[in-house]
């Protein structure tokens, strides 16, 4: 069953939630589905501009290679021309940083991926994980 509208918006309430529990910074939250289509977003009063297209980012690059964007993080460290290409055929889509999760049912079907964006990276994706457990699915980082 695909993530339903009501899922991807309770996933959203519960990341802000948590970055304002642990004081970050305003969050922006973007919720894909599997297709790579926009099913939600929130921009946490106070977040900056830009925050759309950055939690966006994390997200679809995400999905384009089925990987948290922790992993290609990475990957830009590592393989800067890999991160070079895939920024290229993407039409400068994607931003590799922590912060973008893909979203799966239990059994490794894939549902979508939440990017977010306002704090530190690392605390981007802890907000991440709370909002994908707030609906009970899988998160994958990396």
């Amino acid at each position: 069953m695909p993530l339903t509208l009501d899922q991807a918006n309770t996933l959203i309430a519960a990341a802000i939630k948590e970055g304002a529990d642990k004081g970050f910074q305003p969050l922006a939250v973007c919720v894909l589905d599997a297709g790579g289509h926009v099913q939600a977003f929130q921009r946490a009063d106070g977040a900056s501009m830009m925050r759309f297209e950055i939690a966006k980012g994390k997200a679809y690059g995400a999905l384009a290679v089925g990987k948290g964007s922790r992993w290609l993080n990475a990957q830009a460290e590592g393989r800067p021309h890999f991160l070079e290409g895939l920024s290229n055929v993407s039409g400068g889509k994607i931003v590799p940083v922590p912060g973008g999760v893909l979203i799966k049912e239990e059994n490794g079907t894939l549902l979508g991926a939440v990017g977010i964006t306002g704090d530190t990276s690392d605390n981007d994706e802890i907000a991440a994980l709370a909002g994908i457990a707030a609906i009970g699915k899988t998160a994958v980082t990396d």
